[in-house]
């Protein structure tokens, strides 16, 4: 239970090289990730903004009265 085994070592030398490995690649990484949750929101609102213009080209109902 003391001791490492050499799988902890492997793990924390892997760690070690992504957090240390290389300047930047985690902001890097982070950054891309936001840039896609943003185009992912503004495609979203875009679809919306979408069906309200279409929602408003229709045109409404007419009723014919008898009598």
């Amino acid at each position: 239970m003391g001791s490492f085994s050499i799988w902890h070592l492997l793990i924390v030398l892997a760690v070690v090289l992504v957090l240390f490995g290389g300047r930047g690649k985690i902001s890097n990484i982070m950054g891309d990730f936001a840039q896609g949750i943003n185009a992912f929101k503004k495609g979203l609102k875009s679809d919306k903004d979408e069906e309200v213009a279409k929602a408003s080209d229709r045109k409404p109902t007419e009723t014919i009265e008898r009598g």
